[in-house]
């Protein structure tokens, strides 16, 4: 080992025993739980900037009103009673400029209440949409709030929410309610509402809460402490206190792990298989240690505003030059499948047959020598002009994987001429402004979460483009533009027969892999590293995470 390298072990190991302050044992007699995960979030906000770190937080203090549960079935979370076409609460409707709409009625549970007692009611509800709607809000799926064109509360719990297409899943409303009593004044402003949020400037207020536990404390970089909520209405959460300790090298995680200084890692935002695999063999006998495969596809933004990426030839290039199924075989022992799609083979819509992306390096050759970079300058293609094949690649600084990962992909790409620079951030930084507001000049490497059948709206339809004039308010960060995935979009979302469904589900995945707006990786598995005192934790394989379920986490017998 090098004098750095060992000089590196020896800080990580450091900074482990300095934040463990001695071994926890059995974490404090199991009434306090330490989580550890490798991100910080950019906001608490609900609605704006999506981001898993902030998503896995708030899952212990809030609740959609629907959510997909561990067998990816749709629950009942803020709702009374699940409104379906069967039992008459969702009702198939013509709306006022002829579309066909459905209203869908929900009502919240009469003993819920934020945690400063305030209770929930349909003005919460009109608050939260009227933020979605204001398109300088910054909120993002902004699709959802428009087609939501009007809502009628019938009383202080119940109301009906009317939108203008009825879709295949009407009734998968994963709104996340903003307290009007406390953030309606911040609104004032809607261009400045997202720096000015109570959310951010006063995140310890239980007001914002209402779920089992609430935000008592936030170190920003640091942690996040826990504690129950007193006006929660379901089942009593098992711990007296929950903090979140936030550590964003991935192997100084793992060593406050090994220390006692947190009691486990995240499934969704902790280490990377590659590293849980490795761990397992040397302490496995100590943890609980689970893999679940699910929805969580690990990919690169392209910017297509680039002028280089903007010639498709040099992106199927950049993927034919890629021996993706040795990065998973070697790295991943096979256990994270490479992506030919945005779809992953777990969904029932994904399509079996289609174009695929084998390594084929004489084939990337010849694309990029058709694309004009035929010229090789001390192992660099230029073009005519002289100019070089060079970009910048970006993804979270200290998540290990992800690093080894981009230094593969950069070996690979030197081999074809592609003079490849890596720049990586800490992830709020990364998620809050240089992935949302498309700073990132070629290359941006991180993963959606997605729930199942899950339609790409506000990733591929272009009228999600993040930019000043909607306040970067959407997900399409690669500014990719095509008419007919436009349509599809659209029409996917209303086609109510799951056959004809299928079918456009397919078309969009051939034009996806032909337009290459991203590269596709792979499709991850999360690793959670549980104590064995731990029960209760169910890994859900979807975008909406274990902690909705906290209250069920508890000591083992």
């Amino acid at each position: 080992m090098a004098p750095t390298a060992r000089l590196a072990a020896a800080l990580i190991v450091i900074v482990g025993l300095a934040l463990a302050g001695g071994s926890r044992g059995a974490s404090a007699a199991n009434d306090e739980l330490v989580i550890g995960l490798s991100q910080f979030p950019s906001t608490f906000h609900p609605n704006i900037d999506p981001m898993m770190a902030k998503t896995y937080i708030l899952g212990m203090t809030r609740r959609p009103l629907t959510a997909y549960d561990k067998d990816w079935g749709l629950v009942c979370m803020l709702c009374v009673e699940l409104p379906t076409v069967e039992n008459g609460l969702a009702v198939p409707e013509t709306t006022p400029d002829g579309k066909r709409g459905v209203a869908v009625t929900f009502t919240i549970p009469e003993e819920a209440v934020w945690g400063d007692g305030e209770p929930i009611t349909t003005e919460d509800v009109i608050f939260t949409w009227q933020i979605g709607r204001h398109p300088k809000s910054g909120v993002g799926n902004a699709e959802f709030y428009r087609s939501l064109y009007s809502i009628d509360a019938h009383d202080s719990k119940t109301f009906t929410l009317h939108f203008d297409k009825l879709t295949f899943d009407y009734n998968a409303i994963a709104l996340s309610l903003v307290p009007e009593h406390l953030d309606r004044a911040k609104f004032a402003d809607p261009q400045e509402y997202k720096h000015r949020t109570t959310f951010d400037t006063d995140t310890a207020n239980a007001g914002l809460y209402f779920g089992p536990y609430l935000i008592a404390d936030v170190v920003s970089g640091s942690h996040v402490v826990l504690e129950p909520n007193p006006k929660w209405w379901g089942a009593k959460p098992r711990f007296k206190r929950i903090m979140v300790r936030v550590v964003e090298n991935t192997a100084a995680l793992e060593a406050n792990l090994l220390s006692g200084a947190i009691d486990m890692i995240a499934g969704e935002v902790g280490i990377a298989i590659d590293q849980a695999l490795a761990f397992e063999k040397r302490h496995g006998q100590r943890f609980d240690i689970r893999y679940k495969p699910g929805l969580i596809y690990e990919h690169i933004d392209l910017n297509l505003d680039n002028p280089i990426l903007a010639d498709k030839r040099v992106r199927k290039a950049l993927v034919f030059a890629l021996d993706r199924e040795a990065i998973s075989r070697q790295l991943f022992e096979g256990r994270q499948p490479v992506a030919h799609s945005n779809v992953n083979p777990l969904d029932w819509v994904f399509a079996e047959e289609g174009l695929r992306y084998a390594y084929d390096p004489g084939r990337a050759d010849r694309l990029l020598d058709e694309a004009g970079w035929s010229t090789m300058l001390d192992g660099v293609r230029h073009n005519a002009d002289g100019a070089p094949l060079r970009f910048e690649i970006m993804t979270t600084a200290g998540n290990r994987t992800r690093e080894l990962v981009e230094q593969v992909l950069q070996s690979q790409w030197k081999a074809r001429g592609i003079d490849v620079r890596i720049r990586n951030e800490p992830a709020r930084v990364f998620f809050g402004k240089t992935v949302t507001e498309r700073r990132f000049g070629a290359m941006a490497m991180f993963a959606w979460i997605s729930s199942p059948e899950s339609v790409p709206r506000t990733t591929l339809h272009s009228a999600h483009i993040p930019m000043s004039e909607n306040n970067y308010g959407g997900q399409n960060y690669t500014g990719f533009k095509n008419a007919e995935v436009d349509s599809l979009v659209e029409r996917i979302e209303v086609e109510l027969d799951r056959e004809t469904r299928r079918g456009l589900w397919h078309r969009l995945q051939e034009i996806y892999v032909d337009e290459l707006p991203v590269i596709p990786l792979y499709f991850r598995a999360n690793a959670f590293v549980l104590p064995r005192w731990l029960a209760g934790v169910e890994p859900t394989g979807h975008q909406y995470p274990t902690t909705l379920w906290v209250e069920t986490w508890r000591t083992a017998p």
